[in-house]
């Protein structure tokens, strides 16, 4: 038998080339799926931050926004409203703010909140979900001889006072949620950043 001699330059230059075909074609391969892992641009913009212009809220009222499919409220309270706040202590579950969970450091104050005219707390109840009613009439109501003024759930009897703070000896664990958000001026709140320097 001849001897029928090997290229090894042609053979490691086949070689070569069909290791960088195969490793571009497993990258083409791949661009589908990591789109595939990018969220749509539905659920970017549901957790994208949100900005409110409160220049028209009256005191007393509330404006409700959608912020990652949750309602967020802003609520602009009466100096009436805040002096309620301060006599609530001993009828509250967690007074003080105490659960670092429910409110950023920044709105872990007596008001909860930046500036204490302004409330804004993610409108659903601690206990199951439930939006809970907005009655800031300081009257007597049915559930509650003594109301000041607040949010009552009717679901289950949950309530908390113009600060969400939750009332002792009701089914919801602990105060409305306060979410992320700061003041791009005097008139606009964007729910969803916390303001700079802040955690």
């Amino acid at each position: 038998m001849a001897d029928q001699g090997v290229n090894t330059g042609r053979r490691r230059f086949l070689t070569a080339t069909t290791a960088v075909v195969g490793g571009a074609g497993a990258a083409i391969a791949a661009i589908p799926f990591l789109k595939s892992l990018k969220p749509s641009a539905r659920a970017e913009v549901a957790g994208a931050p949100v900005t409110e212009d409160v220049s028209k809220l009256e005191p007393g009222g509330r404006i409700m926004v959608q912020w990652r499919g949750q309602p967020v409220w802003i609520i602009r309270r009466t100096p009436e409203m805040l002096a309620t706040l301060s006599g609530l202590d001993d009828r509250l579950r967690d007074p003080n703010s105490d659960n670092i969970e429910q409110q950023p450091e920044y709105a872990r104050n007596e008001y909860r909140s930046v500036k204490p005219e302004l409330l804004v707390l993610v409108g659903t109840c601690t206990h199951l979900g439930c939006s809970p009613t907005y009655r800031p009439e300081m009257v007597p109501e049915p559930f509650d001889s003594e109301w000041k003024g607040g949010f009552y759930c009717p679901c289950h009897n949950s309530r908390f006072d113009l600060a969400g703070r939750v009332y002792q000896g009701v089914p919801a664990p602990t105060n409305l949620v306060v979410p992320p958000y700061r003041f791009l001026d005097e008139n606009r709140i964007q729910i969803g950043v916390n303001p700079e320097g802040a955690a």
